[in-house]
């Protein structure tokens, strides 16, 4: 695959999620890519996870994000990670920042939980 962005697994990028339908997150947005580097490197698509700053509908499996210096995000977010999607690389607009690791890592155990992985 040869791609004009270099992205990596666990970078923050603003992610331009229009056209959407129906309950699909909207705008362009943050979002932490969830996919190996080594699938990355297979793929023309891009599997990440958006943020969103309204912290108002918190669900249980959401996961918050601190701002810091490390991800560069304007405010403390939430991670949706139900809401796991793929886009081409053209839907990418810049790097933000990168999550850390204690964020990574609840992000593989709840995708454990969605795929039915924990056994």
């Amino acid at each position: 695959m040869n791609h004009d962005k270099r992205i990596l697994y666990g970078e923050i990028w603003l992610v331009r999620f229009d056209p959407s339908v129906g309950h699909e997150f909207q705008k362009e947005r943050p979002a932490i890519v969830i996919q190996s580097n080594v699938q990355i490197r297979k793929s023309n698509l891009l599997s990440v996870v958006p943020l969103t700053s309204n912290n108002s509908k918190v669900l249980p499996d959401d996961i918050l994000i601190k701002k810091t210096t490390q991800n560069h995000l304007l405010t403390d977010s939430v991670v949706k990670v139900y809401s796991i999607v793929s886009y081409d690389y053209s839907r990418f607009i810049n790097k933000i920042g990168f999550a850390d690791l204690k964020i990574l890592n609840e992000i593989k155990q709840y995708l454990r939980k969605h795929f039915d992985l924990l056994k």
